[in-house]
């Protein structure tokens, strides 16, 4: 039975030291009810409070993370069926096929593609994280690329059934934490010894649930805990079907041998590539942990990346863009200062509006925790001292030679107290609409 923040309180040891990156004991608990972290970041809770809190404090899903530091990708985790009834927590890792058939140029390639199709929005990089490597019979060509990837911006998936071979690889991969694919009944011992030695995540393969517990059964009595899960199925419904059952069991029927992560293949189910993208997007929202693409372009991947980042974002918090100054079309010490708000809607098209005027200015973004003008100004969030007090703080006097100040039109109520506060600049009330930025901007100069 899962524990409460106090009760999980009561077995730490209230030190609030901050080494877990909470800043006291009780919000690390409260996280911890909530499936929000994991009880390996507290340093000093005692062996007896980790036996008793490892199995009630953790997410009915095990989280597991394949590769480290910046390429490192969290999967599962999760603590709900639907998005709406708290949020979805890990969002899946998208990769790339790559066989040891493919020729250096498109090896290279595809590798390549992993760091050029990167997007910025709403202040997050979204990009595909995973180099899928598999193992069709060339093993020095197999363990080439092994080499290959270890210097690639990617986590890496291995995907060999021979274990001699595959202790090769992870022996070359063995500091970037690879996911070995896949112990099947067959080999499964082989694998698990493997995965154990070396502290690696393991795929397991089987076919159909049944297959599948069994294993993870078997390989959770050797001692492994980090295990992702693959039925096999290669139909779209079947496959679907199976990704829904497998997160209903593991969270409404609390079935452990099923509470993992997942991994797909839409690179299997058709030959079209645009299918396997609508494939992957369903995917994408029922329940996939890890999605393995035959290629990646940037028409294909952006729309993938997108719907990923609008899915795993919590629906009870507004999108923000990070605070701060924004230069927009090369700005100098003359150009305007604009201010507003963090609402990434707000960000995104007044950015835009700004862009498209092609008067270079600064956009100064003011944490209003996700709140429109209009709704900040009414919660007392985007007032005069609050704005003015971020504008001394922000820096953007040393960026500009004036002391102008635009602000929305929307928000020309806070004009009296912004001057009081900002005393030496000049406030000026721009348009209401972000629409009319462009002929605002230019009549400016």
């Amino acid at each position: 039975m899962a524990l409460t923040g106090i009760q999980i309180l009561k077995l730490l040891p209230k030190t609030n030291c901050g080494e877990c990156k909470f800043p006291t004991c009780l919000a690390f608990a409260m996280a911890l009810a909530a499936g929000k972290t994991e009880l390996d970041l507290c340093p000093h809770v005692s062996d007896a409070a980790k036996s008793e809190l490892s199995d009630a404090s953790a997410p009915p899903i095990r989280q597991v993370s394949i590769g480290v530091d910046d390429y490192a990708v969290r999967i599962g985790g999760e603590t709900v069926l639907f998005r709406h009834e708290k949020t979805f927590f890990n969002k899946p890792g998208i990769g790339v096929l790559i066989t040891d058939a493919m020729d250096d140029g498109e090896v290279d390639r595809r590798l390549s593609a992993l760091e050029y199709f990167q997007y910025e929005r709403v202040g997050v990089t979204m990009k595909p994280e995973i180099a899928a490597i598999r193992f069709t019979g060339n093993k020095d060509r197999f363990l080439a690329i092994a080499k290959n990837a270890q210097t690639r911006p990617c986590s890496v998936v291995l995907m060999c059934d021979d274990a001699a071979v595959m202790k090769e690889a992870v022996e070359v991969l063995k500091d970037r934490k690879p996911l070995i694919y896949a112990a099947r009944p067959d080999n499964y011992e082989a694998f698990g010894a493997l995965a154990k030695e070396y502290s690696l995540p393991l795929s397991v393969a089987g076919n159909g649930f049944d297959e599948v517990a069994s294993l993870t059964e078997k390989l959770t009595a050797m001692g492994l805990k980090d295990l992702v899960i693959d039925t096999t199925k290669r139909q779209v419904r079947d496959a679907f079907i199976d990704q829904v059952a497998i997160r209903r069991a593991a969270l409404m029927g609390k079935f452990k041998p099923l509470g993992f992560p997942t991994i797909t293949f839409p690179c299997e189910m058709t030959s079209d590539p645009m299918k396997e993208i609508v494939i992957a997007s369903l995917f994408v929202a029922k329940y996939a942990g890890i999605i393995i693409l035959s290629d990646i372009s940037g028409e294909t991947v952006f729309p993938l990346l997108l719907q990923r980042l609008n899915i795993y974002t919590d629906p009870q918090r507004p999108m923000t863009t990070k605070e701060g100054i924004y230069p927009i079309n090369n700005p100098d010490e003359n150009s305007p200062v604009i201010v507003t708000c963090n609402f990434s809607l707000t960000y995104f098209i007044v950015s835009g509006e700004i862009e498209n005027s092609r008067v270079p200015s600064w956009l100064c973004i003011m944490d209003t925790e996700g709140l429109s003008v209009m709704t900040a100004w009414a919660a007392g969030k985007f007032v005069g001292d609050l704005v003015g007090s971020f504008i001394k703080k922000s820096g953007i006097e040393n960026n500009v030679k004036h002391r102008n100040l635009i602000i929305p039109g929307y928000a020309a109520a806070i004009l009296g107290d912004l001057e009081e506060e900002l005393q030496g600049w000049k406030v000026l009330i721009g348009p209401r609409e972000a629409a009319h930025l462009p002929a605002y901007l230019k009549n400016l100069s």
